[in-house]
């Protein structure tokens, strides 16, 4: 192995030390990376480099969808839309063992359809449902565990920031991956609430049943949410429609979410701040990975490892399949030191090229980035709730605070064996993401 590509193992492990040790993620790849182009090649080369890769990234005009879903989400968040998503569903389900479980999945379902992100949804249905979970005598393990992995419909029910980042990263239609990810995340949704209702049955201590709400109830809960399904209808309706763009319809999507939380008196001065304050500092965060990212695939770029990773994996004697499987392993470890957007620029442009060399079910180059991207995306989310660090389960214990972390994650085993079932079934029929694609 030549200098350079020692060099680029060096950075990796220099890396790996640097978040074990909790410095900022973007922090711990950006001076690893520069170090590591510095030592490749010379500090003028660096500083050339430097000069111009911040603005060459922050200048991309895709990269714009990005603050305008998380926008989305805040306003939808400020302007109590997840409040009434839960309160419907708990007027049609609320009343069956387990219901109110099983209408946090729901609401957190449809409110990731405005949101985009697994943390802010899991913030968002935890300060909604749990009170009323805790009320109705709901035990803490079930309780918990069962909003921390609602959270993950954040990134799987379209739009999904993580999705966004891979196909920008990947150069593949954002609209597509979108249209893959909705038959796992109704999957998901469905399988959630079938845990939920098996789990009740073998622990009927955990969810006590609640009163059946009246008809008149039902029809005002439901009334109540038609400006999230009109939001829904007119983004998505638009993008698959092609009458606009991705980034254009994020911004529609915004513009309605802040008008409907104005009209309901829900989203005043002190609210408006906090959504452009949440957004600002979120969008920042993101960013700033973005540009560590950069700097560490830059070096890892110079060192030939992406080539000699690409090279090596399609030369071993194992079933291409039998590869992907490794390094849908190599991300539920990952995400025990990292989060899913950090995961994603790191490790694409470094597997991506392996991934496309491989001969997987026949399918053509496009549909095989778009299949691989869900599956990554899926194993992500299992990394949100996966002991012994699921960034999920931190969120939901956070605004749960008596509730042991250690319940919580006993909680979250059953979901995670249907997640290990689901991305099995994916990663050997991919017609169940594919098949929407194929329709446009």
């Amino acid at each position: 192995m030549n200098s350079p590509a020692l060099i680029g193992l060096g950075m990796f492990a220099l890396m790996l030390l640097m978040m074990m040790v909790r410095v900022p993620i973007a922090a711990a790849m950006f001076i690893p990376g520069a170090l590591g182009y510095w030592a490749i090649n010379n500090e003028m080369a660096l500083f050339n480099l430097l000069k111009g890769s911040a603005v060459a990234r922050l200048t991309v005009y895709e990269l714009s969808v990005i603050p305008l879903f998380l926008l989305m989400g805040n306003f939808a968040t400020q302007g109590g839309l997840s409040r009434d998503l839960f309160r419907a569903a708990s007027a049609f389900i609320g009343h069956v063992r387990g219901g109110l479980a099983m209408a946090a999945i729901l609401s957190a379902a449809a409110f990731g359809a405005v949101c985009g992100s697994s943390v802010a949804t899991s913030a968002t249905i935890t300060q909604v449902a749990y009170p009323e979970m805790k009320a109705h005598g709901y035990l803490g393990r079930l309780s918990t565990a069962t909003l921390a992995t609602g959270g993950t419909l954040g990134i799987l029910i379209p739009p999904s920031v993580p999705l966004v980042v891979y196909a920008i990263l990947t150069e593949q239609n954002i609209a597509k991956l979108f249209a893959a990810a909705i038959v796992p995340g109704i999957l998901a949704a469905l399988g959630y609430m079938a845990v939920i209702s098996v789990y009740c049955r073998l622990r009927p201590d955990m969810a006590p049943p609640s009163a059946q709400a009246t008809r008149t109830e039902r029809w005002n809960a439901l009334w109540k949410i038609w400006p999230i399904l009109m939001i829904f209808l007119v983004v998505f309706g638009g993008i698959y429609g092609g009458i606009f763009s991705p980034t254009e319809g994020a911004a529609i999507g915004a513009l309605l979410t802040f008008v409907v939380g104005l009209a309901r008196g829900e989203l005043k001065g002190a609210g408006m701040r906090q959504a452009l304050l949440s957004t600002a500092e979120t969008s920042a965060m993101v960013f700033m990975i973005f540009l560590g990212a950069d700097m560490m695939n830059a070096a890892l770029a110079l060192s030939a490892m992406p080539s000699l990773v690409a090279d090596w994996v399609t030369h071993l004697p194992v079933a291409p399949i039998a590869v992907v499987f490794a390094v849908l392993l190599l991300y539920v470890v990952l995400g025990c030191v990292m989060d899913e957007l950090s995961m994603l620029l790191l490790t694409i442009p470094v597997i991506f090229p392996a991934i496309m060399q491989l001969d997987l079910w026949g399918l053509p180059p496009d549909l095989k980035a778009i299949w691989f991207g869900i599956l990554v995306l899926m194993t992500v989310g299992i990394g949100l709730i996966a002991p012994p660090v699921g960034l999920n389960v931190y969120v939901v214990n956070n605004l749960a605070k008596e509730v042991p972390m250690s319940e919580t994650y006993k909680g979250v085993l059953p979901f995670l064996v249907w997640d290990a079932l689901r991305l099995l079934l994916l990663l050997f029929v991919p017609g169940v993401c594919l098949w929407a694609v194929r329709m446009m």
